[in-house]
């Protein structure tokens, strides 16, 4: 075996990991969904996205929301204002993901044309 065969399978592995270090922040079924709500607008009110998401409970969304705020790409902000005003946004490094979700949803678009023509 040479070196450079060492070197590919090393790089591979190192992808791979950083392939799943991505999916470990993004999986499950509702923050790809939270992360795309929160894309199209600066700043969402808890209950904005509530609204934008079926199916999801409060529940789901406070822990999903704390899970994106834990690995930096949601910010939580408490507002002054009676009853109390929770709003979040995308972080800096958040915002990096916009990318990626608009290339999931022209993606999907694509799909859904491909399987099943609408």
């Amino acid at each position: 075996m040479n070196c450079h065969t060492n070197d590919f399978g090393k790089e591979h592995k190192k992808e791979m990991r950083a392939v799943q270090d991505s999916m470990d922040v993004l999986s499950g079924k509702w923050k790809i969904p939270i992360l795309s709500s929160m894309c199209y607008y600066n700043q969402r009110r808890f209950s904005d996205i509530l609204n934008d998401i079926d199916g999801i409970s409060n529940r789901m969304l406070s822990k999903e929301l704390k899970e994106l705020e834990i690995n930096q790409l949601v910010k939580r902000k408490v507002l002054d204002t009676h009853p109390v005003t929770v709003q979040y946004q995308l972080t800096e490094h958040g915002k990096s993901l916009k990318t990626i979700i608009n290339n999931l949803t022209d993606w999907g678009i694509a799909h859904r044309k491909v399987i099943i023509g609408k």
